[in-house]
């Protein structure tokens, strides 16, 4: 018998623990129709069905449920054995996980001014990518977006930023823009969408005007991605205002509408707890919580939101 196919085992694992093709194929950072070759794959090498596919959404067929199980201890005890080979943290070294969107518009920019603050701390700034569990054995501190607050043993965590989004686009597109933004007006200009339209039809009930079934415009699966083509005047976008306060204070982008979408979401900041052993992590983590808390302070004061 040849080798189980190691990377349909991780897509067929990813829609039992996301509950869908399409949250495994964002999970894993590929593409729907990937996932389900992938999962008809492994059934053919299997030579059994792993879904009920009989209603409009397959479900778990007993084997394939009694299959992600085993899957699920197997590859958590992947994780536990990689963990422990990979080489420890230096002592007192603070680790950082940041969705991209905090990591490159909001993080990184500020960095210098820690650094030249508390030259003697050694931060580790890793990504928090979506739909990926955060280890929170080897991460002190993780910046994620949701619109509740994150449950995980072991954590505390509180809202550090406002998700609030509005229409931007850059002034090089737009010129100027209508006092009232209507649905020919941005599709005339073009539409930009974070992930899907969901974002521009909540925005455009709100502001009163007809919702299609279908928007046309670029869809991009991250908010760094979306914010590029907005910078580059390929159409208008919804933008976490929290986000792209420097591009609107230096003209990069414009804010088209008060209107806003988004309002229950939030930036959140996740603390790992320390053993009292870790002395001198927990100081250097201290040390960086207050400054990355002065530095929310400042940079809400200066935009008048949270």
């Amino acid at each position: 018998m040849s080798q189980p196919p190691l990377n349909a085992l991780r897509a067929f694992e990813a829609v039992a623990r996301t509950g869908s093709f399409r949250a495994a194929a964002e999970a894993l950072f590929v593409t729907q129709p990937a996932i389900s070759h992938q999962v008809k794959h492994l059934e053919q090498w299997l030579g059994a069905p792993l879904f009920d596919r009989s209603g409009r959404v397959p479900k778990l067929s007993p084997r394939g449920a009694a299959l992600a199980r085993d899957l699920a201890a197997a590859f958590d005890g992947i994780e536990a054995a990689c963990r422990r080979a990979r080489p420890s943290v230096a002592d007192g070294a603070v680790v950082v996980a940041a969705i991209p969107s905090v990591a490159i518009c909001w993080l990184i920019p500020r960095l210098p001014n820690f650094r030249a603050r508390h030259p003697d701390i050694q931060l580790r700034v890793i990504y928090a990518h979506h739909g990926h569990a955060i280890d929170y054995a080897t991460t002190d501190l993780a910046f994620t977006f949701a619109d509740a607050t994150p449950q995980v043993a072991g954590t505390v965590s509180a809202p550090f930023l406002s998700g609030l989004s509005v229409p931007v686009a850059s002034p090089s597109l737009v010129g100027a823009p209508p006092d009232r933004l209507s649905l020919d007006w941005l599709l005339g200009v073009g539409l930009l969408h974070d992930d899907d339209p969901l974002g521009w039809q909540a925005w455009l009930r709100r502001a009163g005007e007809p919702v299609p079934d279908r928007l046309p415009g670029a869809i991009f699966e991250d908010f760094n991605l979306l914010r590029a083509a907005a910078l580059a005047g390929q159409g208008v976008a919804l933008c976490s205002l929290a986000m792209i306060r420097p591009d609107l204070a230096e003209g990069r982008l414009v804010q088209l509408s008060d209107l806003s979408v988004l309002e229950d979401f939030d930036y959140y900041l996740t603390q790992s707890q320390l053993t009292e052993g870790d002395a001198a992590r927990r100081k250097a983590r201290r040390t960086f919580l207050d400054w990355i808390e002065a530095e929310r302070e400042r940079s809400v004061a200066v935009a008048g939101f949270g």
